[in-house]
């Protein structure tokens, strides 16, 4: 038989990483020995309080069973309390918060929410492929907004106001922003509701990096004045509490958006097994001491991957937020690709090349804090060796 794709997965392929990591699976097994500072997977565990509550809900003979496609009332409750506590944001838990497998997913729920053929998103570059993935399979048109270097990683709201927005239904915002660890400040986000205000258009803000080495208070958009108005969020609890592979996230805004993607999502699965759902609800109750030290440990290996990219010569910005490190490639190089490739051939270490994330990272590399300090110290020990080699 011969079958043919549908014509929604034209322009798509398969997932950057996941080519990437059957790549480095094959040169393992052959003996290489790579360490990977490619993908932000977390390689700490959770809280014991959140294996702890998942162990005793597992044990429960009633656990097992299919869920509400809305969460239970007690995780959408420890999600409203999340909010509010660390964000000053208050949300309804019965209609304002839904929670996902992944926020990953969430994305995917939106798109097919909210889009079709002739529509129009905005997504930044460099920016998560997802979105750009997102967009394709939803049959829309996507639309790059630049991020640079020299505007501190923000788009240029004016320049974007002057271009026909007529079909533009979405825009893709993503802060602290993925990959270059980019912040962006409370006067940015209110100039950005107003944008979409005055163009009609919904925001989708993807915020799962506000609590990882940032030196600041996270940031909700929601907490802009009127921002519910035009902005739905996404978070995550996968790089805040170690919880990755657990896939628990949340979409929050207003309550008639909520609707119209559970109107999507219910068709697509039968709820989140109850255990994590406890579990989620143990890591939401977790105090400020956690995420102090979850971030000392991440400062520790900071220091080491920086230290590693300045021994290639490139030259990573200060004050970036998040689970890795994003830094421009020394002269000599074509782009992030060429550096990756010869970083893998001469020291078997892995770096991600940023122009997957788009033309505007080509420039660029970005490597993962999520290893331990021994194995990012002899990473770092491989590439001093290798640094004549790898530089011509």
């Amino acid at each position: 038989m011969n079958i043919p794709i549908a014509s929604r997965l034209a322009h798509t392929g398969e997932y950057y990483f996941s080519r990437k990591l059957r790549e480095l699976a094959a040169l393992n097994a052959a003996g290489a020995n790579i360490i990977s500072l490619g993908i932000g997977s977390p390689d700490l565990p959770p809280h014991p309080n959140v294996i702890e509550a998942l162990s005793k809900s597992a044990a429960l003979p009633n656990a097992h069973g299919y869920q509400s496609y809305q969460g239970t009332p007690a995780l959408r409750g420890a999600m409203a309390d999340f909010y509010q506590r660390h964000y000053g944001v208050t949300l309804d838990p019965a209609t304002e918060i839904l929670p996902l497998l992944g926020s990953k997913e969430g994305l995917m729920h939106i798109g097919m929410t909210f889009l079709e053929v002739g529509d129009a998103v905005l997504i930044p570059n460099p920016g998560y492929p997802t979105y750009r993935a997102v967009a394709e399979i939803c049959g829309a048109e996507v639309r790059e907004y630049d991020l640079t270097a020299a505007a501190g990683w923000l788009p240029d709201l004016d320049a974007l106001a002057a271009t026909d927005l007529s079909r533009v239904k979405l825009m893709l915002v993503n802060y602290p922003h993925m990959p270059t660890g980019a912040g962006a400040d409370l006067p940015f986000l209110t100039r950005l509701v107003a944008f979409a205000k005055a163009n009609d258009i919904l925001l989708v803000h993807d915020n799962p990096y506000g609590f990882i080495l940032n030196e600041t208070p996270p940031v909700s958009l929601l907490a802009v004045p009127g921002a519910r108005e035009v902005a739905i969020e996404l978070n995550s609890l996968s790089k805040s509490h170690n919880m990755a592979g657990w896939r628990v996230g949340l979409l929050a805004g207003r309550a008639d958006v909520i609707a119209d993607v559970l109107r999507f999502k219910s068709n697509m699965d039968s709820g989140m097994f109850l255990p994590v759902q406890q579990a989620a609800v143990a890591a939401l109750a977790l105090g400020d001491d956690w995420f102090q030290e979850l971030n000392a440990t991440y400062r520790a290996r900071r220091e080491l991957v920086v230290e590693l990219l300045q021994a290639l010569g490139c030259a990573p910005a200060p004050g970036q937020t998040g689970l890795f490190i994003w830094a421009a490639v020394p002269a000599g190089f074509a782009d992030g690709f060429a550096l990756s490739d010869a970083v893998l051939a001469e020291a078997r270490v892995f770096l991600t090349p940023g122009g997957i994330f788009g033309s505007n990272g080509n420039g660029y590399i970005r490597a993962s804090l999520c290893q331990p300090e021994a194995l990012l110290r002899e990473a770092l020990e491989r590439i001093q060796v290798a640094s004549q080699s790898v530089k011509s």
